[in-house]
């Protein structure tokens, strides 16, 4: 393991320094600081010669100081001649935009694909892509991770008492089927529809028998909680006796955080893909660490064993 070294970027160094404590490795030691006029500088404070480097930054807030930072870190190692770069990138951000779905829009979730290869990664590590379709994206190796096993397991040892698991919306009822069946239950889908491109939506109709049932929704991400809390109340109009819910990736922009204290949600699972600190502390809001998953993955990667078989 002398040649595999693993970095941060500011944007969520707790996680960077679990991996590090599964991998039984030193977190790399960099310099990263804003001059007066905004510009990001960065510097390697040790040899990275030839040695196989692993950057964990997730794209999360503040998204565009994030991604700019690891861009010009991808840069400075690939200038001190590192052997192979690895992005890890737990949120991708920008992955919402991948698609051209209105006329005279960006497809910004390729343009970011674009600037990290650019940039130098020559390969990228992720967790849960907002959809498959990123990785093609790329055209270096892409290794997607997934939190879903990890959630399944706590809300498994839960043993809550007739469940039935909820999909958010239709676009992600597939990951709930999945869901759905690693913990035997029946699966409900809610159908909503967005209203234009604000962060508002329109609940509609629960597909599915929920009425005297434990309901647990399942979505990638968790942005303002709007579209969260209109499916808690729809679930118990309909009849559920409660309401828990689970999403890979902890946004918590804007309201959400006080749309989650006063939402009659029992519990909000989630991955610590993106820093859950300060203010967004809630008691019913429990983290589960990525660090093992992460650091598991990363020793695969270095060592050339399969990533894939890790969820086999």
């Amino acid at each position: 393991m002398d040649e595999l070294k693993v970095f941060s970027g500011t944007s969520h160094p707790a996680l960077a320094g679990a991996v590090c404590g599964y991998l039984g490795i030193p977190l790399g030691g960099t310099e990263v600081s804003e001059f007066s006029n905004e510009n990001i500088f960065v510097r390697i404070l040790e040899n990275v010669r030839q040695r196989d480097v692993f950057i964990i930054q997730p794209i999360c807030s503040p998204v565009n100081r994030s991604l700019v930072e690891l861009l010009i870190m991808l840069d400075a190692f690939r200038r001190a001649s590192a052997e192979r770069i690895t992005a890890v990138v737990p949120y991708y951000g920008y992955g919402r935009t991948d698609k051209k779905d209105q006329p005279r829009v960006p497809i910004t979730a390729r343009l970011v694909a674009d600037l990290i290869t650019t940039a130098g990664a020559n390969r990228l590590l992720t967790v849960d892509l907002h959809a498959p379709q990123i990785q093609g994206f790329f055209t270096i190796p892409v290794d997607e991770l997934t939190a879903r096993s990890i959630l399944a397991q706590y809300i498994r040892e839960k043993a809550l008492d007739n469940l039935v698991v909820v999909a958010t919306d239709i676009g992600i009822s597939k990951v709930a089927r999945d869901m759905a069946a690693k913990l035997g239950a029946p699966l409900a889908i809610v159908e909503k529809r967005r209203l234009g491109n604000l962060d508002a939506t329109e609940t509609l109709n629960v597909i599915g028998e929920v009425e005297g049932m434990c309901a647990l929704t399942v979505d990638d991400e968790i942005d303002t909680a709007g579209s969260l809390v209109g499916v808690v109340d729809a679930l118990l109009q309909h009849g559920a006796t409660e309401v828990y819910a689970c999403c890979t990736h902890p946004v918590f922009s804007g309201p959400a955080i006080e749309r989650i204290a006063a939402s009659p949600v029992k519990e909000v699972i989630v991955a610590d893909t993106i820093p859950v600190n300060g203010a967004k502390k809630l008691d019913k809001i429990t983290v589960l660490s990525m660090a093992s998953l992460i650091g598991e993955a990363i020793h695969r990667i270095h060592t050339g064993l399969s990533v894939g078989a890790m969820f086999e």
